[in-house]
Parts: structure tokens; C-alpha cells; sequence
């Protein structure tokens, strides 16, 4: 059977393990058919109820708190986008036939996270496999070893939450240290003699998808009025993103200044990136404006084309010198570049991806919003431009990855 032949909706009514669908707001979106077996609740009473609802925990149980604990997965899986795996829960069941009679169960929850095409977590996959009867082996001759196991289940239920919070927090100690290492590596907007340019950078808003993207600014040296621009993308997050991509702009900047063009530029960048651990498949496109000559001279290593927004309103990317990223090929091969005219007050961008890309879409209809926007702000000074791309690219809940931006106006 082809993959365009799967019935997803039979496979999900299918699975062995129980499993529900729940929406980040924790309601019940669909529930297969063991779920609703192991549960005995029906599908009425289960689709479309908050969970609590369906589910609350046993008011006679002093302490009972497998629902909260299950509660609080979920959210956290919804907040952050991260798989969680829960310690052994129990969860008392009141018997739908005979409210008030409550059945001791005990289940091993895995909570993970499905993204929708804006790349925020659109459901939570809630699977539970019921171990009532493995605990129940193990053999209780009285109450007081009962009560030691249940404490012993509790115990380790409340260390894993613990373990988790410590986590987070050191997730995001080091999302602020990576933010303040990128603060200082990148460069601080500076006048270019007299051209006017505009410089974004929108950190993504999860702990760890931070500081892989860069741009740089510099002034070409020799006769002319010519800058170096360029924008690149470190796979990976984090403080070791940040760090490969601190090297990798800085000897970008360097090369740029004695190279005869961006693609000998980039050709030494993918030299020494060869040396720098993390620094394979790297993305970047370097582009040199000469103002005497009135041309843009670029080169691309498997980076999103640069644009070149014309007064009248037409768009052009500039895609005619793309070779793949950084480190992929075994040996050394020199880089395409190539070179377009420009007139006064046309308008060169240059972005990283984050500004383009959606999870489960082409990254061409990206590109069409982008020349959308850019078009109907053709107007507008970098600065404006530069807030109005941002404004309507990036999804109004936050970004899953970093987005670098340059606006220069030629």
C-alpha cells in the first residue's frame, strides 16, 4: 500500500496502545478504541469534554494527584514543544454505572507534541499504557505494604517533576546566556557612509532554538564605495550554535575584505568551517554592492536568495549563483557568483529562514509572501521596511527558530 493510500483514521482506531488527542487547551479532540475500553467512558462522553471533566481525581483519596500531574504534562508539552515521558501514575476511576465508586488503576502516560504548519504545537498526542495488573503481581499481603508502594509511586512521580523543573530552568539560563553571546558577536547597526540600512534579529522563543543565525556589515576596502552584506545559519541551538556561528562571522568578515569577490569569500569560509566542530551544512550568502558601478555581486551556499526590490514595486531573487552549504562536499570546488545591476532607490534583503519557512509547507510560498510584502511597502525607508516584513512574516505566538534580517537601501 502506497503512503498516499493510508487510512490514518483506520490505523488510529487501530493501535494496540490507547490513545487520545487532546488540544493544547487539554479538550478531547478524538479517542481510539482501546482508550475508550480501558476508560469505560464512551465517545460521548469523552470527544469534545475537558479532560478534568471526563477525568477528575478521587475526592476521598487524601493526596491524589494523577490527574494534576497529568495536567501538567500536558501543558508543559503544549508550551514547549518537548516529548514527555511521565514516572508511573495512578489514577483512580470512578465507575460510570456506580458514581462515587472509584476503581484504583495504574498507567504509564507518554505525552508528545504535533506541530501545526505555524509551527506551534496544534495537539498533544496522549498515549497510556495500563499497568493495574503488573502492580497488582507483585503481590499485597496487607494494607501497609499497599501504602508503601503507593508512596514509593508518589515518591518517584514527585523526583521526576522535580528533574524536570530543574531542566527548565536550565534551559533557559542558557537560552539567556546564548541571547547575551549573540548580543556581543553581532554587529551594532553603524552608519555606511551615507547609505541608509536596517538590521533585525528575533530570537526564537523556545528555550533551546536560539543563536544559530548571523549578519554582518562591513566596508570593502580599495577604491570605490563598496560593502560586504551578508546573512548565514548554523544547523543546531543553543550555546554551541552561538559559538560556531560567532567563528564563522567573524571569519566570513575577514575574508571578505581581501577576496575578490563573495564566492572566494565563501570558498575560504567553507575552508575553515572544515576545521570548526558544528560548522558542516552552515547556510550563508554574501553579497558585495559596488555604488560606482551600480551592481550586486553574490554568492550563495544553499542559503535563501537574496532579494533586489526594484522602486517600481517588482521583485527579483537573486538565485543565479547557488551551491550547496558549507562542508557537504568532500573537496574543495570553487563557488558560482553573480552579478545584477541596480537603480537608485531600489532596496536589497537579505534574511535567514526563519522569516520564510512554515513546518509542512513549500518554502516558494514563503518566498511569495515575502515579495508581497516587500512590494506593497516598496516605500517605505529601511527602518519601516524593515518592521512591516517582520510584522507580517513572522506568526503573531512566536517563531521555532531564529530570523536575521538586512534592509539596505542602494
Amino acid at each position: 500500500m502506497t503512503q498516499a493510500g493510508i487510512d490514518y483514521a483506520a490505523v488510529f482506531r487501530g493501535l494496540p496502545s490507547a490513545v487520545a488527542l487532546l488540544t493544547p487547551q487539554l479538550l478531547f479532540l478524538d479517542a481510539n478504541e482501546e482508550y475508550l475500553s480501558l476508560s469505560g467512558r464512551p465517545a460521548t462522553e469523552v470527544i469534545g469534554h475537558f479532560l478534568f471533566d471526563v477525568f477528575p481525581d478521587n475526592p476521598a483519596h487524601r493526596g491524589a494527584s494523577g490527574m494534576r500531574n497529568l495536567g501538567a504534562s500536558l501543558r508543559r508539552v503544549a508550551s514547549t514543544g518537548e516529548r514527555d515521558a511521565m514516572a508511573l501514575q495512578r489514577y483512580d476511576v470512578e465507575d460510570p454505572e456506580h458514581p462515587g465508586q472509584w476503581e484504583e488503576r495504574y498507567w504509564s502516560p507518554v505525552n508528545t507534541p504535533v506541530f501545526g504548519d505555524d509551527g506551534h504545537v496544534a495537539l498533544v498526542v496522549h498515549r497510556v499504557e495500563e499497568v493495574t495488573e503488573l502492580i497488582r503481581a507483585r503481590g499485597r499481603p496487607d494494607q501497609d505494604r499497599a501504602r508503601v508502594l503507593e508512596a514509593e509511586l508518589y515518591g518517584r512521580a514527585r523526583e521526576l517533576q522535580e528533574v524536570n523543573e530543574r531542566l527548565r530552568r536550565a534551559h533557559a539560563r542558557e537560552r539567556e546566556v546564548a541571547l547575551a553571546l549573540q548580543a556581543a558577536m553581532l554587529p551594532a547597526p553603524h552608519p555606511l557612509g551615507q547609505h541608509r540600512v536596517a538590521v533585525r534579529y528575533r530570537p526564537a522563543t523556545g528555550a533551546l532554538n536560539v543563536c544559530g543565525d548571523w549578519y554582518d556589515l562591513v566596508e570593502l576596502p580599495g577604491e570605490g564605495d563598496r560593502i560586504g552584506v551578508s546573512v548565514g545559519d548554523v544547523v543546531g541551538h543553543g550555546l554551541p550554535a552561538a559559538c560556531v556561528m560567532g567563528q564563522l562571522r567573524s571569519a566570513l568578515s575577514a575574508a571578505s575584505r581581501v577576496a575578490d569577490g563573495p564566492a572566494g569569500a565563501l570558498e575560504v569560509l567553507g575552508l575553515y568551517a572544515r576545521s570548526v566542530p558544528g560548522a558542516e551544512s552552515t547556510t550563508a550568502v554574501n553579497t558585495f554592492v559596488d555604488w560606482g558601478e551600480r551592481t550586486i555581486t553574490y554568492s550563495s551556499a544553499g542559503h535563501p536568495p537574496p532579494v533586489l526590490l526594484h522602486a517600481d514595486g517588482t521583485v527579483d531573487f537573486l538565485d543565479q549563483a547557488t551551491d550547496p552549504p558549507l562542508g557537504v562536499r568532500p573537496h574543495h570546488v570553487s563557488r558560482p557568483q553573480a552579478v545584477v545591476r541596480f537603480n537608485t532607490d531600489d532596496t536589497l534583503v537579505l534574511y535567514t529562514d526563519g522569516l520564510v519557512e512554515r513546518r509542512g509547507e513549500d518554502i516558494d510560498a514563503g518566498l511569495a509572501r515575502l515579495a508581497d510584502v516587500l512590494a506593497r511597502h516598496r516605500g517605505a525607508g529601511p527602518e519601516r521596511l524593515a518592521d512591516a516584513a517582520l510584522g507580517e512574516l513572522l506568526p503573531p505566538g512566536g517563531i521555532t527558530d531564529d530570523t536575521a534580517l538586512v534592509v539596505v537601501r542602494l
